[in-house]
């Protein structure tokens, strides 16, 4: 993290990613004092200046000339007028964008520059445990990467992709993946109230599992249907579930919305980057 103390970072958007890399920046060393916020809302101004003791403005000013980093968190939709107002403040800058399926051409031609990276987070980001897709233009040395590598790394783990296209992909899996997990634990909760199991003790339980289950397969070297059908014995109850899950194709339905993710994200890039 050697890099983070000296840099001087200027956020477009204080949501809770911005909030999150935030959070992570000051935990690893970067003072307050060195990160501008610039944030419409008045309330998440405040919040933000009372959580973090940053500079929080309610729009672009010079203020910005002096960031070497400007991460957009801002809203697809957003992006384009966001970018017009900024833009004769963050020339010198490198820049990271947050915002889904706005692609770095769009934001290459907003900004006027090529020193772009293109991130794709997750919300477990918020509690240091993010997975982030990174996508870099080729204008981005390799100072430029290491320096998003220790920025992005104070909120989890992080893979680069080498073709921005693949962003929709990461968008699929782990962006809109933690919806997912909650929805299974939705699911597996309902399942053991059924069951007569209380609902604190159903969700205890179906958290636990995942956490458990997650750590398993990080710490292996084997893949998960290996580890599946280690614990799956033939006429077991594991068999019983999963048998009937895949008579009902549950895999290639989970797979299809992943597809149907991965379609939305090409979506928005064509609708919101122009």
């Amino acid at each position: 993290m050697s890099q983070i103390p000296s840099t001087r970072i200027a956020f477009i958007g204080g949501g809770n990613m911005a909030s999150a890399i935030i959070g992570g920046l000051i935990g690893n060393g970067l003072p307050a004092a060195h990160i501008t916020v610039v944030e419409p809302f008045e309330a998440a101004r405040q919040a933000l200046q009372a959580k973090f003791g940053i500079t929080a403005l309610p729009a672009a000013t010079d203020a910005l000339t002096a960031a070497d980093l400007v991460v957009w968190a801002v809203k697809p939709q957003t992006f384009k007028d966001a970018a017009a107002a900024a833009v004769a403040f963050t020339t010198q800058a490198l820049h990271l964008s947050v915002a889904a399926g706005i692609t770095t051409d769009s934001i290459s031609q907003w900004l006027g520059t090529g020193r772009i990276v293109r991130a794709m987070p997750n919300t477990p980001a918020l509690v240091g445990k993010g997975m982030t897709g990174l996508f870099a233009r080729a204008e981005v040395n390799a100072e430029g990467q290491a320096l998003i590598e220790r920025v992005i790394g104070t909120t989890g783990q992080l893979v680069w992709v080498d073709a921005e296209d693949k962003l929709d992909a990461v968008t699929a899996l782990s962006g809109s993946g933690p919806a997912y997990v909650f929805l299974f634990l939705e699911a597996m909760t309902q399942a053991g109230v059924g069951m007569g199991l209380t609902t604190e003790q159903s969700y205890q339980l179906a958290i636990a599992t995942f956490q458990g289950a997650s750590e398993l397969a990080a710490r292996s070297d084997e893949p998960a249907a290996v580890l599946r059908e280690r614990v799956t014995s033939k006429g077991g109850t594991t068999y019983a579930a999963i048998t009937h899950m895949q008579q009902t194709e549950l895999p290639q339905h989970f797979i299809a919305a992943l597809r149907k993710a991965e379609t939305r994200a090409k979506e928005l890039a064509a609708e919101f980057g122009k």
